[in-house]
């Protein structure tokens, strides 16, 4: 392991003004997002949608520091021949890599899940790197609430194992010389608020990085994908952006070393808006131990896909759509949004 060299990488994905496309969607995932614009999720079309995404030189070249792949679509070549991966690189971005194979239901646990895919990973890893992944991404989902066991969710059991896991992980990307995006999510779906989030999310990051550091895994080489501490979506109070910001802040502070190069937060299933609104109010909080941007998928995504709705002729259009949202969050990573921007662009 070459601990300077991943860094670096790690470095360069949180550099300010910049962040994250998380364009890694399953089948089943992208499937449900054509759907929604009426377009067939055909390989070719899944292709000629992130081709569009890749060629967007203004979003790609000005906010873009890294994209996360589904496997498909790292072994993809643009229509012209051209590997998407060095499209990627072309533009001065990172291609990465999702690695997890989805989740199971935990036994034991009714109701909560364990994400899988460490048997073989380290063959993968080593044709992922030679394809030209730099970074790789594992998710972890923890859901809030009451559990049909009549426990609560969720349990030390579930923290537990998926920590593990993603510890596991990590330190197998590092062996293969790719840096790992380390991603617990704790889910905003439920009745939850903020508060619970708190909690719940805190547990999940002591835990994390509790097994990071029995795993070996090097913090300065790796990236934290956390989520926000946030009013779960069904919450009758959701917290006004001032009280995410100062929370998710608090929260980080308390359970993230300085020695992690950058976090890179999910939207989780926020409004375009407001992932971008939340993450720009913690930069006006002072200066910070890491890099703090975004790694979001459909708060960077949901406008394009809408412009462009699977047809040649709306590339343009969509490519602008994505090019805006790119520079809304890039201006965000560094405290520099303001609400009146996203009018201007209406």
């Amino acid at each position: 392991m070459n601990l300077t060299e991943l860094n670096k990488v790690a470095t360069a994905m949180v550099a300010p003004g910049k962040g994250i496309l998380a364009a890694d969607e399953s089948s089943g995932t992208i499937k449900k997002r054509f759907d929604a614009i009426g377009v067939e999720s055909t390989e070719s079309n899944r292709r000629d949608y992130r081709e569009m995404l890749f060629r967007a030189t203004e979003a790609m070249s000005k906010y873009i520091s890294g994209v996360i792949l589904y496997d498909e679509t790292i072994w993809q070549n643009a229509a012209d021949g051209t590997p998407l991966v060095k499209l990627i690189e072309s533009s001065g971005a990172i291609p990465g890599i999702k690695v997890d194979e989805g989740t199971q239901a935990l036994p034991m646990c009714p109701g909560e899940l364990v994400t899988v895919g460490l048997d073989k990973l380290a063959e993968r890893l080593k044709k992922y790197y030679e394809r030209g992944a730099r970074f790789a991404k594992w998710r972890a989902v923890i859901d809030i609430g009451s559990g049909t066991d009549g426990r609560g969710i969720p349990s030390m059991t579930a923290i537990s194992v998926n920590a593990h896991a993603l510890a596991r992980y990590a330190a197998l990307c590092q062996a293969a010389q790719i840096v790992p995006i380390v991603e617990p999510e704790v889910l905003m779906d439920g009745d939850h608020d903020i508060d619970r989030c708190y909690e719940v999310t805190s547990r999940v990051l002591n835990k994390t990085f509790q097994e990071l550091r029995v795993q070996r895994v090097a913090l300065e080489g790796m990236v934290l994908k956390p989520n926000m501490a946030i009013s779960g979506k069904k919450c009758p109070k959701q917290a006004s952006v001032e009280e995410v910001a100062e929370k998710t802040i608090r929260l980080l502070k308390a359970c993230v070393p300085a020695a992690v190069p950058g976090i890179a937060f999910l939207s989780g299933g926020q409004s375009d808006e407001e992932a971008t609104a939340h993450l720009n109010a913690m930069h006006k909080l002072g200066p910070l131990p890491w890099g703090l941007t975004f790694s979001y998928g459909r708060a960077l995504q949901a406008a394009p896909q809408k412009a462009w709705s699977g047809r040649p002729e709306n590339v343009t259009a969509g490519q602008n759509a994505f090019s805006h949202r790119a520079r809304m969050n890039g201006l965000a990573s560094k405290g520099e949004w303001q609400s009146s921007l996203e009018k201007k662009a209406a």
